[in-house]
């Protein structure tokens, strides 16, 4: 007993089937292409984890950006910014 009931001799009559259906230069060709996304997914995921593993750029001051105050300010203190604005 083959795969998932099928027998040996089952999958090399639907393997021939194939082959006279589609032809072996085709095969061939489909089996490359098949080869060659798998290895350029491969790379990716490579580089990905690559790229995971290097420390994150800081600014040009070798620090991150501070931007100040991070609480909301109320409307009349946004007033008082714009009047002392010059």
């Amino acid at each position: 007993m083959g795969f998932g009931g099928i027998s040996v001799w089952q999958l090399l009559i639907i393997l021939l089937i194939v082959v006279v259906i589609f032809g072996t230069k085709r095969l061939r060709g489909m089996g490359s292409d098949l080869g060659g996304a798998f290895k350029s997914f491969r790379s990716a995921m490579r580089d990905s984890t690559d790229e995971d593993d290097k420390p994150k750029e800081l600014g040009a001051a070798g620090k991150d950006a501070d931007f100040g105050e991070t609480r909301a300010r109320s409307t009349p203190e946004r007033e008082r910014d714009k009047k002392s604005a010059p």
